[in-house]
């Protein structure tokens, strides 16, 4: 074999590694956790949440340490972390704010949230996070309303990159949720964000529901908008250290219907080698409807 040939082969078998969808084993299935202080109070409370975990398929959870200016314990969230740790599950701190996008002391103040999670880790190297899950949402502002209006897209890309420059170097995997919106920016814009962090999670939250009558509708509308949007999110955008992306549900959508809903999800996009998972909003969702 000549070297011409060999470098053909290196080529062919480095392009098919890069196209080829994510094992089933390799796509994750996210729970959302808010309020960890005031929902898991003992171990009770996580024998709850890790049976949960195991009847859904669950994979890594986003669990939420703080409430309402209340912490969990340092006692507390290793207990949790150990339990999900030890049914193979990831644990990714979940931080959130609607001005983090901005330059300054809101900037400053997620950044050093995400250095209180490192230095966690490396007082308790054993029960350590596994990642930064980020809900920074600047389209909830009154200023960045409607569907069109992207302006704080550069600034929302800064902050994940100044995030990701901290987070990654400590161990930290970095995931952010990104709202449908995002998905009809420019070419550019889009780039920026899909190469800005490695995963992000799509809330595809509030599909119409005329078009989803019945619960067979549902699926159709469910891995029809899936299928769409993965296809919107990297239209005209190519390169190998683009994001992945998972695809988040809710319970108020889809009531006792949800996992039907996301099994169907991850049927339609499997072989989608962008499509990173599904993810279900939330466990306090569930909680609250559950007699």
């Amino acid at each position: 074999m000549n070297l011409r040939h060999a470098a053909l082969i290196a080529f062919l078998v480095l392009a098919l590694a890069t196209a080829s969808p994510a094992s089933a084993a390799n796509r994750i299935h996210g729970l959302w956790v808010w309020k960890g202080p005031t929902l898991l109070h003992d171990e009770r409370d996580d024998q709850k949440l890790m049976a949960f975990c195991r009847a859904h398929a669950i994979t890594e959870v986003y669990l939420a340490i703080s409430s309402h200016h209340v912490m969990m314990t340092d006692r507390r969230i290793i207990e949790v972390i150990n339990r999900l740790h030890g049914g193979n599950i990831r644990v990714e701190t979940l931080l959130s704010s609607e001005d983090a996008d901005e330059p300054g002391r809101h900037r400053e103040k997620l950044l050093s949230q995400v250095d209180m999670v490192a230095e966690f880790n490396r007082r308790m190297p054993g029960s350590h996070f596994d990642g930064i899950h980020l809900d920074i949402e600047p389209q909830q502002r009154m200023e960045n309303k409607g569907s069109g209006n992207l302006g704080f897209v550069a600034n929302l890309v800064e902050t994940y990159r100044a995030i990701r420059a901290r987070a990654e170097p400590a161990g930290l995997t970095v995931n952010a949720d990104i709202q449908m919106k995002l998905l009809k920016g420019s070419a550019d814009e889009r780039r920026a964000v899909f190469g800005s962090l490695p995963r992000l999670t799509l809330m595809m939250y509030e599909l119409s529901a005329a078009d989803a009558k019945d619960e067979a509708a549902r699926v159709v509308q469910v891995q029809a908008a899936g299928q769409r949007f993965l296809n919107m999110a990297y239209a005209d955008i190519d390169g190998a250290s683009l994001a992945r992306l998972a695809i988040g549900l809710r319970t108020p959508d889809y009531g006792d219907a949800l996992p039907h809903m996301l099994d169907a999800l991850e049927a339609a996009n499997a072989a989608n080698p962008h499509f990173l998972g599904w993810a279900q909003h939330s466990y306090n969702d569930q909680l609250a409807q559950t007699p």
